[in-house]
């Protein structure tokens, strides 16, 4: 397969760690893991919290950041293939999902991700990595993606629900504070961080599966039980 067909999105990395076989599967293959069910409140939490911010200045919801507007809505975006000076010899292309973006007075850009409850210091990590994806598409994007730049300032907007209210309308809602998590960004981190995902993607044949990875002992064991009834 030719490297420039490798497309990496936030979601390989995690996978990454999780387990090297499931990733070079799912990159390199194209055989990913089944979907996993996701409640759907989330999912309309998300929603609301993108409408009530969408076209807000900074100054009245986010005081940490320089004067500016939430001026970009959710988007896709797509890098233009990249290389790592480490690896000049592999080809990437990075995509994923933005949720927001705010245009500075200065001229600069923002990148927000909107999340709901608390964050661990290892998920800080694998958004600050989601973060830099975006980055780096929208500074470096492909043929025909939009373009913007610089990206200067990464962050979350965690909105963490703490009680339920209710009238005798009919309706309810859940209320809570909402903070903002400054992500520094570092471009070298990240492509340190990269290296041994591609390195193991420059290999012909598929890296050692994690010992915990519950899928690549259900593969296993299904191919035992298949040679078995043969």
């Amino acid at each position: 397969m030719d490297a420039t067909s490798w497309r990496l999105s936030p979601g390989d990395y995690r996978l990454f760690e999780e387990c090297p076989a499931c990733f070079w599967l799912k990159v390199r293959a194209g055989l990913a893991r089944p979907p996993m069910f996701m409640p759907g409140i989330f999912q309309s939490i998300d929603h609301a919290m993108k409408r009530e911010f969408a076209g807000r200045r900074t100054e009245d919801l986010l005081p940490h950041l320089p004067p500016g507007k939430l001026a970009y809505g959710s988007r896709f975006v797509t890098s233009r293939p990249l290389r790592l000076r480490r690896l000049p010899h592999i080809a990437f292309t990075l995509h994923g999902r933005v949720d927001a973006g705010v245009r500075f007075d200065n001229g600069e850009v923002g990148l927000v991700d909107f999340k709901t409850s608390g964050r661990s210091p290892q998920q800080l990590r694998h958004y600050t990595r989601q973060l830099h994806t975006y980055a780096l598409a929208l500074e470096r994007p492909a043929e025909g993606e939009p373009r913007l730049s610089p990206v200067t300032r990464l962050g979350l907007l965690v909105y963490e629900p703490a009680s339920f209210a209710f009238r005798q309308t009919n309706t309810a809602a859940l209320t809570g504070a909402y903070t903002w998590i400054e992500l520094p960004r570092d471009d070298c981190a990240f492509a340190r961080f990269l290296t041994p995902l591609l390195a193991a993607l420059a290999e012909p044949s598929q890296p050692p599966a994690s010992a915990s990875c519950a899928w690549c002992r259900y593969r296993r064991r299904s191919r035992d039980l298949a040679l078995q009834g043969e």
